[in-house]
This record gives structure tokens, C-alpha cells and sequence, in this order.
């Protein structure tokens, strides 16, 4: 074989290999919906035991919104579109899910969250079809585009999120079909298939605006026709392709028809350097990155967890073809399929160096990236054709097809053995001497899907009475069949008669002291969960903490037991275990104050101190008439702590307090100045208000007074409720108290999170007075 990417060509600009007409795939490529069949019948054995991604509810939000909008519901539809929590990832995948789901009238939440799953992986499977089309294409070798279907949809990661993950997976496949028309079009380079392939880019762009890569490789490609094509039709069809993809964009997305040019650019500003990153686990350290990752972070996340057998092929393939490229440079001049194997070369390459030059967040592993999947599968499947080519001998050939099936076969027992927790699938080069060992290096499940495991199993144990399970975790009962969802309260704060009760908590280890016999652990997906009966553990804190004398006497008692913060409460009331208690640890050095602590995620380090509101729904039980809460501490030298409880009434006093002042800010809520704190009120107060979430972001006059990891934002920014900060109060008013930093302050912005995800926001200055 003469050329990569082609068979029997020796020229670099010599004609691609035949299309295959759709219609006959069938007939003559019977392997292919064999292949889809096999996989669709496991997908609909495993559909129902996938579980609920944190972020579905957010995307699901932009598809209602848009549906809604496009049906005439107005401003209040446009405003919850324009405010959704994702409102910068277009309705494209989003509505036509939302659309099926009321067409068959679902309402339901297992029967809507099912169907999407069902949609979403029809999708993927989808991507595999266009995935083996290109491969004929390219290859003309019904073998190698086999091995590409099969190589796009066992990667493990991938397979379980084409269940649940709406936002990646789609825009993952959108690629791969974009790559298969950009093949496509420059083969045929017709107008018609070039305005084909900027509808497909257009959509793509919708999902995710990254895809301008693609859209960018276009025209530079296009570009360089000029110097030896007909100028007159390349211009043409470089005009007709980029017109089609700016107005596919723009009909598809509703945000932008108010304002093109402005929410472009801000959804340009926000994915070039995404402002919310997060925590994540990488090599044993926990990361906050706002300025980007290490520079390594995606080639290992991608390293160990893509099989070896995709990385090594993929390896030869890229050197193959940048053997080829330093030979012959001057390739990417003809239209031909060496060139197109170069784009594909070319694409992670351009990737990786954004990702660094514009330090985006990427965080969660790899997923904001699966959409290189399809150029390195590409790029496997060259390396696979170069290791069997003619040249190489029949011992070659045979090896590297039978390394390939060996590969396949071991990914599938791999995926076997682990499912349905394949989106924590890590491969030997992870540190995998234990699975706690894993847990204690990398995120192994950053979207709590193993919960949906974790409650089958507490149903299958107890197959009567009432259940509980924790907030963070209740989501995935959604996906429990309704009579099994009833069982389940969304709290593990309290026992009731003799109820079964038990308490899941997402640690790293199981809670400590742990009294024996209550504690049962379970691995789910490389996680640790531990159910817990309260009786037993918090009845044995109680009894430990009532054996040393209290660090503070109060409403609640406080004692420290080991590295926990103990609060005990006898004769405990309904009033006393619905109170919110405060716990604030000063370090002994203040340079142990983290930027960021997952312990302490609402600490602010302008403060001196960690901080944490809590309450026994979250961190404790209501015992046989006594309250018990406990709080793991941080692990750096501590100098004090400053501990309390709020009480219901202090929003009543809140309201009285302010009730006689002007106002600074006149919304929804008013905004009132109370000493050295806001106090946001509302009279008339519905159960919607005072269920939603503030922001508060809070200009400083000197930057430098930021902490470190606020910096690049310009502002210190806090993300609260009325939990936290207030209550609502008998007399149907609501009001939040929330200090404000020891540092001279220049300006406020604050506004309110509705459920829907429309706000209201106001500004306004901080008086040098104050």
C-alpha cells in the first residue's frame, strides 16, 4: 500500500475511493447492521441501569425553554431560555428529546428520563454507522471499516455516558458525521455537498460552539484550493459552505436572534475560558484550576482510560502519517486523502495547544473533549491499515488483526465485569493496586452515577418499608419505578417509628468510629459508599462525645471527637432539628487556608477562616428524641473555632431590622444594608422564592485583596440560599443575611437563581463610607 488513508494510490491528489450509496448498505455491508443490531440489543438490556447525570436537568431546561419559545409562550420563555443555567449550549439534541417526551405525553420521571436515554444512545449508534461510511470511504476495505465501528463504540467510557450524557456524546457524534460530509464535500466539491456540509457544521455549532474548529479547518482547506484549484468555484463553495453554517447556527439557536453578534462573542469568551471550574482529583491532589489544568492533565486523563489497543494503533497511525507529511510537505495542497488523514492528525494537535494557549477548564477527566474520539479512532484504524498492509508481510497482517479482535474481546469482558460503572472504566497504565487506591488518585465518579447501583441494591435488601437516602443522591431515584420511588424520602436526617432508615454518604472512606455491625461498604464504580443504620452511629457518637466534657455549652452541646465536630442535643425538638448550625475553623497558619477546599465549599479566604452552614438533614439524625450531627474537620493545625446555631426566628428579626431603611436595590428582592452584611427581603414571599439560590459577586478596590483562585474573574463571588443565610418567615416574608468580606469593597452585583433558570440581577455601588 502506497498512500495511507487509501488503497493502491501512490498519488497524494489521486481520486478517494467510491461512495457507498446508503441505500445498498445493507445488502452489501451486512456486517454493519448486524454489528447495530447486536449493540442495540444490549443497549435496551442495559438501558435501566444507567444513572442520572448531574447536569440532565440543566440541559433538559434549554430544550423545554426553546420548545416553549418556538410554541409563542413570550418573554417569560425567551427570559428562561436566555438564563438557563447551560443557556450557552444550543436547543439542537435538547428539543427534539423534549419534543418526543411531549408527543407521547410523558410525564412520568422515569418514563421521561428513559426515553432520553433511549434517544440518546439511538444517537450514538448513529455516529457509528457515519463512523464505518467514512472508513469505506477512506479505506475501501469493508475489514477496517468493521474494526472502526466496533473500535467507536466499545470505548467504555463512552458506551455507558451514550446513555445519560446529553451534552457530550451528541457533540461527539455531530463531529464524527461532520468529518464523514467534510469528506465528503472535498471528494464530490460540488455546491450542493459543500452547503450539505455547513448544515452539518451549523448543528454542531449549535451543540457547542468548540466546533468552530471544524468550521475553521473548512475554510483553510478551501484556502488552500485557491493556489492550484479553479478559484471561481472554490471561492463558490467556500462562501456557500460558511453561509450554511452561520445561518444553520443562527435558525437553530434562539439566544442569538436578539443579539447575534453580542451572545456570540459571549459564548465564544465563556468556552474559550470557562468562569465555573471545579474541583477535581488528578494524580493524588485536588485541583482548582480557573486558569486551565496542567498541561498534562488531558493526555493523561485520555491515557488511561482509552484502551491500549485504540492509543497504540493510534500512535502508529500519527507517526505513519507525520512520516509521510515530512517526506512530502507540501500534500496539504492537493485535495486528496492523504490530506484528509492530516486534518485528522492535525485536529487533537490544534486542540491540545487551545486548550493550554487559552486555559480552559476542562475538568470531570476528559468529557468536554470525547469529540477527539473520532479523529484518534480514525487515526487507529490508518495505524491498523499501515501495520497490515501488503508490504508488511502475512505474519504482520495476521498480528495486527489478531491484536484487534484480542483487543475487542478484552475491552467487552472489561466492560462486562464492571458494568454498569463503565464511565469509571480505567485502564493498566492507572495506578489500580486497589480500588481505594484509584478513588484516592482520580475522579472515579464525578456525576454519582453508581447511586442509581447503590439504591437498586438498598430496595433489593429491604423490599418493604420506608427508605431514605441523601440529598445529593435522590436524583437517581427518579429512575426507580414509581412504586419503589415513593419509599424514598430526599433527606437522611431522621427516623421515624421503625421505619428502615439508612444514610448513604459519597466518601472516600466509610465514617469514623464506625460502630460494629452498622456500617455496611460497598464499591460502586472505584467509589466507596457506606450505608449506615443512624441508631447505631450516631447513637454511638452520642455516647462518645457524652464521655468527654464539651468544647461549648449551648442549645447544642459541641464536642470534638477525633477530626469531627459533634453536636449533641438532648430532648431534641422538631424546631431544634430544623436549625441550621455554623461552624467556622481559624488555621493556626494562615497560609494552610486553602484557595478552595471541597470540605468548605462556600469558605472565603478574605475571611482568616473556613466556613460551613449545615444542618441535620445533611450532617446528622434525630435519635430517639435526641439530636446528634457530625462534621468532619479539616486535617491542618486549627487555632479556634467559632460554632453556633441559627434559629427560624433570626429572618423575622432580619426583616424587622431593615424594615425602616431604604433600600440599596429595589428587584424582586430588596437589598438592604445591614451593618457589615446584605439582607435580602421580601415581604410576600412564595414557596418558589424561597426555594431559589442567590449570587452575590463583590468588586474589590484593590484586586490584589481577591484570593487567588477569583483572580482571573475580577470579582469574589458567593453562591447561597435561604438554607444558608435565611428563612422564610410565618408572616409570609423571606429575608437572608450574608456578611460581606473585611476588604475595602468598590462594587456589588447580586441577583437570584429561579428554578427555571431566569433571574433577576441589580448593581450598585459600595459607598466609601461604610
Amino acid at each position: 500500500m502506497n498512500a495511507i488513508g487509501t488503497s493502491g494510490s501512490s498519488c497524494e491528489n489521486a481520486r478517494m475511493s467510491p461512495a457507498v450509496p446508503i441505500g445498498r448498505v445493507a445488502a452489501g455491508h451486512w456486517p454493519l447492521p448486524a454489528v447495530c443490531a447486536l449493540f442495540l440489543l444490549a443497549g435496551a438490556l442495559a438501558l435501566d441501569d444507567y444513572g442520572f447525570a448531574n447536569d440532565e436537568e440543566n440541559q433538559r431546561a434549554i430544550g423545554k425553554a426553546a420548545l416553549d419559545y418556538l410554541a409563542g409562550d413570550g418573554e417569560r420563555a425567551f427570559d428562561d431560555l436566555l438564563n438557563a443555567p447551560d443557556r450557552y449550549y444550543g436547543p439542537a439534541f435538547e428539543a427534539p428529546l423534549v419534543l418526543v417526551e411531549r408527543i407521547l405525553g410523558l410525564s412520568d420521571s422515569r418514563d421521561v428520563y428513559l426515553s432520553r436515554r433511549i434517544l440518546t444512545h439511538l444517537f450514538f449508534l448513529a455516529g457509528g454507522v457515519f463512523c464505518y461510511l467514512l472508513a469505506i470511504r477512506m479505506f475501501n476495505s469493508r475489514a477496517l471499516a468493521l474494526a472502526a465501528l466496533i473500535l467507536f463504540l466499545l470505548h467504555p467510557r463512552i458506551y455507558a455516558h451514550s446513555f445519560f450524557n446529553t451534552k457530550d456524546v451528541p457533540f461527539l457524534v455531530m463531529f464524527m458525521i461532520s468529518l464523514f460530509l467534510i469528506h465528503r464535500a472535498f471528494r464530490r466539491d460540488t455546491l450542493g455537498a459543500f452547503v450539505l456540509c455547513g448544515v452539518g457544521a451549523g448543528l454542531l455549532l449549535n451543540l457547542r460552539i468548540t466546533g468552530i474548529i471544524l468550521v475553521a479547518a473548512v475554510l483553510v482547506l478551501r484556502g488552500l484550493d485557491l493556489i492550484a484549484g479553479e478559484r471561481r468555484r472554490v471561492l463558490l463553495t467556500g462562501v456557500a459552505f460558511a453561509l450554511a453554517a452561520a445561518l444553520t447556527y443562527h435558525a437553530t439557536s434562539p439566544v442569538l436572534w436578539t443579539d447575534p453578534v453580542g451572545r456570540l462573542g459571549e459564548t465564544l469568551r465563556v468556552f474559550g475560558a470557562f468562569p465555573q471550574p471545579s474541583f477535581h482529583l488528578f494524580r493524588g491532589e485536588w485541583l482548582y484550576a480557573p486558569n486551565g489544568p496542567p498541561f498534562d492533565y488531558v493526555p493523561v486523563w485520555v491515557g488511561i482510560t482509552t484502551p491500549p489497543a485504540i492509543l497504540l494503533a493510534a500512535l502508529a497511525g500519527a507517526a505513519a502519517l507525520a512520516w509521510r507529511g515530512l517526506r512530502r510537505p507540501l500534500v496539504v495542497l492537493h485535495n486528496g486523502p492523504l490530506r484528509f488523514s492530516m486534518l485528522l492528525l492535525m485536529l487533537p494537535v490544534a486542540t491540545g495547544v487551545a486548550v493550554v494557549a487559552l486555559e480552559s477548564n476542562i475538568y470531570n477527566g476528559w468529557r468536554h473533549l470525547y469529540f477527539l474520539h473520532a479523529p484518534l479512532l480514525l487515526l487507529a484504524i490508518i495505524g491498523i491499515q499501515w501495520l497490515a498492509s501488503p508490504g508488511r508481510g502475512a505474519w504482520t497482517r495476521t498480528g495486527a488483526y489478531a491484536l484487534t479482535g484480542a483487543a475487542v474481546a478484552v475491552t467487552v469482558v472489561s466492560m462486562l465485569r464492571i458494568h454498569p460503572h463503565q464511565d469509571s472504566y480505567f485502564t493498566l497504565l492507572a495506578d489500580r493496586t486497589t480500588p481505594e487506591r484509584l478513588a484516592s488518585r482520580y475522579d472515579v465518579n464525578y456525576w454519582d452515577q453508581s447511586a442509581k447501583s447503590m439504591l437498586d441494591d438498598i430496595v433489593g435488601d429491604h423490599p418493604s418499608g420506608r427508605l431514605f437516602t441523601a440529598i445529593p443522591r435522590a436524583r437517581a431515584r427518579w429512575l426507580l419505578p414509581t412504586r419503589e420511588r415513593e419509599r424514598f424520602t430526599a433527606t437522611h436526617a431522621f427516623r421515624s417509628g421503625d421505619a428502615n432508615f439508612h444514610e448513604v454518604r459519597n466518601r472516600r472512606a466509610c465514617p469514623a468510629p464506625a460502630p460494629a455491625g452498622s456500617s455496611i461498604s460497598r464499591l460502586y464504580a472505584t467509589t466507596l459508599y457506606c450505608v449506615v443504620d443512624p441508631v447505631a452511629y450516631f447513637g454511638d457518637l452520642r455516647r462518645e462525645a457524652l464521655a468527654t466534657e464539651p468544647l461549648a455549652r449551648s442549645r447544642l452541646d459541641a464536642y470534638r471527637v477525633g477530626d469531627l465536630m459533634v453536636y449533641v442535643r438532648d430532648e431534641c425538638s422538631g424546631d431544634d432539628a430544623s436549625w441550621r448550625i455554623f461552624l467556622r475553623v481559624f488555621p493556626a497558619n494562615p497560609a494552610d487556608l486553602p484557595d478552595h477546599s471541597p470540605g468548605f465549599p462556600r469558605h472565603r479566604t478574605a475571611y482568616g477562616f473556613e466556613h460551613r452552614d449545615f444542618d441535620f438533614a445533611t450532617h446528622g439524625a434525630r435519635i430517639d428524641g435526641n439530636c446528634v450531627a457530625a462534621v468532619p474537620l479539616p486535617d491542618y493545625a486549627i487555632t479556634s473555632i467559632h460554632t453556633g446555631q441559627y434559629a427560624p426566628e433570626r429572618a423575622t428579626a432580619a426583616l424587622r431590622a431593615v424594615a425602616d431603611g431604604e433600600p440599596l436595590a429595589r428587584s424582586r428582592f430588596d437589598i438592604h444594608r445591614n451593618g457589615r452584611a446584605l439582607t435580602y427581603v421580601r415581604r410576600d414571599c412564595s414557596a418558589s422564592d424561597a426555594g431559589t439560590r442567590f449570587f452575590l459577586h463583590v468588586f474589590l478596590a484593590d484586586a490584589d485583596d481577591l484570593p487567588v483562585h477569583r483572580r482571573e474573574h475580577g470579582f469574589d463571588n458567593l453562591d447561597f440560599s435561604l438554607r444558608e443565610y435565611g428563612a422564610r418567615t410565618d408572616g409570609g416574608g423571606c429575608a437572608a443575611t450574608v456578611p460581606l468580606p473585611a476588604y475595602s469593597i468598590a462594587r456589588i452585583h447580586t441577583g437570584q437563581f429561579t428554578a427555571s433558570g431566569a433571574r433577576w440581577t441589580v448593581g450598585f455601588n459600595w459607598s466609601s463610607g461604610e
